[in-house]
């Protein structure tokens, strides 16, 4: 396990609901370690995305500190906030949010010339992270369109990790696809994560949390179950399902 890169301190998100206010995340003391592929689980409501959300910038939290690689991140600007997340962040989400009027690759070096120079290491270097989540040379200039939902997220994963973000987040990433889909995006994730990319990924399904190696269980705001889990192997699934099953279980799930 690797050295702490992001962490919470009395973290807190709150939203007015009429007038009411509904407290989501509450006094949350969390960590994340390099290299570690985390999964946050819990019932519908239980503050899941809200979290995600805020470890990574996207919203800002009520009280409390998100401390990102020595960065407090709740103090930057918005502006700020945008070009932290644009070095440190990668993002996959149910949705599948491609540019309709981009090719794949377009689709993939846009979010990449925010960051980088446009070079032909770029361009090589986005063709070869294509060929390796299974899309070839006839895929790149088709647009979304054309495109199957799993497809679709795997130029998605792609825009996420051209830039070596820090943290890859992802919410709910196999939601909208297939069982055949599903399972070559869970590959991907796989994949990567032994290359030595940190993960957050929030789901509600066993299958894709098998997956983490670490899964944080939410319940009324906080963290009530830590599990952690040696790197995914299909070897041992069913070991590890009905070890996982246990778990959740024990936490209501």
């Amino acid at each position: 396990m690797g050295n702490s890169i992001l962490r919470t301190e009395k973290l807190c998100k709150s939203f007015s609901n009429g007038g009411v206010q509904q407290h989501v995340i509450k006094n949350l003391d969390m960590e994340i370690r390099e290299g570690d592929f985390t999964v946050i689980m819990g019932s519908s409501g239980s503050g899941k995305s809200t979290l995600l959300y805020a470890l990574s910038g996207m919203d800002k939290p009520s009280m409390g500190k998100v401390i990102f690689d020595g960065t407090e991140i709740q103090d930057l600007s918005n502006d700020e906030l945008a070009v932290f997340r644009r070095g440190n962040c990668g993002f996959v989400f149910q949705s599948i949010y491609l540019l309709e009027n981009q090719t794949v690759l377009d689709n993939v070096l846009t979010g990449a010339l925010i960051v980088q120079k446009n070079s032909p290491e770029l361009v090589n270097k986005a063709k070869e992270l294509l060929k390796k989540v299974g899309l070839n040379e006839e895929v790149w200039n088709k647009y979304p369109s054309q495109l199957s939902g799993g497809e679709a997220q795997r130029v998605g994963i792609v825009r996420a990790i051209i830039n070596d973000p820090k943290i890859l987040f992802a919410d709910e990433p196999t939601g909208q696809l297939n069982s055949a889909s599903s399972r070559d995006v869970l590959d991907i994730f796989t994949d990567i994560h032994k290359n030595g990319q940190s993960i957050v990924m929030v789901t509600h399904d066993l299958k894709t949390a098998l997956r983490g190696t670490r899964v944080l269980y939410l319940r009324d705001g906080g963290v009530v179950g830590d599990y952690r889990m040696p790197n995914f192997c299909e070897d041992d699934i069913k070991e590890r399902r009905n070890n996982l099953t246990s778990f959740l279980e024990d936490m209501g799930w």
